[in-house]
């Protein structure tokens, strides 16, 4: 009996290639895909994108996925006949319709990785402040055109870092731009009481609150932390709720003199709003990790626009590289490669969804 094909989606680096090698040279057809087709599920995809997805799935009986990189509805699901297993990363994924795979009896299963801190999406979120505020990429592009010092940096000392959203990833990025740059934490989300942040703290190794009785993460309103806050940065879950969550009504209330970083999903900021924010330099500097459409378009205006210039705010872009190390997407492969062979024999794979995880 031939061996399942297997399509390994949107490996940019080629990563997962050595690690499938050993189910290559066992007799699987695995095809790798270093590019990603248009969202299947974005209102602006036209029906011949989502015919060219259909048409480059169909062929396989496993498919690998990358985080959302793309997206799984349940329309696309049950355009795909041959589909008996799909995979992913993490221990859960909002983009994948996990009820219309289990109707079909197609399982999902995910990966699970090793807790560090911080963590890889922490570390790019405070290395994308820093660059941002000590003007690090332009500084590199100025030297390599031979010149020399052109604008300021801005200092973090002592200032507000507002956090929306205080989750593990809130928690985590706070408590190093609190403890390493002596910045004031103020927090907002939907449901975020004083007592939650309070224990946030604590459990964090930050005590509530200082001699002074100033709380180390300070729930405040939203229009206070987008009013006072010198950095925002957004650390919220991407669902229905918190989706175009953030608008110009949020990104206007902004001093002059701020900082706006997403590293968390593109679509909870409404990014025409911010990118008209950016172009009329209502604020110092926008830092962006993730992207409405990702892969960023190239005729993103993100991408075209001479930033820093003429008024327009400074913008320090990366591609969502903030989980994108190494060893965590090696990682996940191997893991990968260890549910085909399980399933392959009937044997129970590790992490399978019973639903998305939201």
């Amino acid at each position: 009996m031939a061996l399942p094909k297997i399509a390994v989606l949107d490996d940019y680096q080629k990563l997962s290639e050595p690690l499938f090698e050993r189910l290559r040279s066992s007799g699987y057809e695995v095809t790798t895909f270093t590019d990603t087709l248009l969202p299947y599920n974005h209102p602006n995809t036209p029906q011949d994108a989502k015919d060219a997805l259909v048409k480059r799935l169909e062929p396989f009986d496993i498919i690998s996925s990358m985080r959302e990189r793309t997206p799984f509805p349940a329309e696309l699901v049950n355009r795909l006949p041959n589909l008996k297993l799909l995979l992913t990363t993490g221990g859960r994924n909002a983009s994948i319709a996990v009820k219309a795979c289990s109707a079909r009896g197609i399982p999902v299963a995910g990966t699970t990785a090793e807790t560090r801190s911080p963590d890889s999406t922490t570390q790019h979120c405070v290395a994308l402040i820093l660059a941002l505020a000590r003007n690090i990429p332009q500084d590199d592009a100025v030297m390599k055109a031979g010149g020399w010092q052109t604008a300021y940096a801005t200092g973090l000392a002592g200032k507000v870092f507002g956090t929306i959203g205080l989750g593990r990833l809130g928690v985590s990025v706070s408590r190093i731009m609190h403890i390493a740059f002596g910045m004031k934490v103020v927090a907002w989300s939907t449901n975020l009481t004083q007592d939650a942040a309070d224990e946030k703290a604590k459990a964090s190794g930050l005590p509530a609150e200082d001699e002074n009785g100033e709380k180390t993460f300070k729930v405040v309103s939203r229009d206070e932390l987008f009013a006072f806050a010198d950095v925002v940065s957004v650390q919220l879950v991407l669902s229905d709720r918190s989706r175009d969550l953030i608008t110009a009504n949020d990104l206007e209330k902004m001093k002059k003199s701020a900082l706006f970083i997403n590293t968390s999903r593109g679509p909870i900021v409404v990014e025409d709003d911010l990118l008209q924010v950016a172009k009329k330099g209502s604020i110092r500097g926008v830092g962006l990790d993730v992207y409405e459409i990702e892969p960023l378009p190239q005729n993103s205006e993100w991408r075209a626009t001479r930033w820093g210039e003429g008024g327009r705010s400074q913008v320090v872009l990366t591609p969502h590289m903030g989980y994108v190390q190494e060893d965590n997407i090696t990682g996940m492969y191997q893991q990968q490669v260890e549910n085909i062979l399980q399933w392959q024999k009937g044997e129970a794979m590790a992490t399978v969804f019973s639903d998305s995880g939201y």
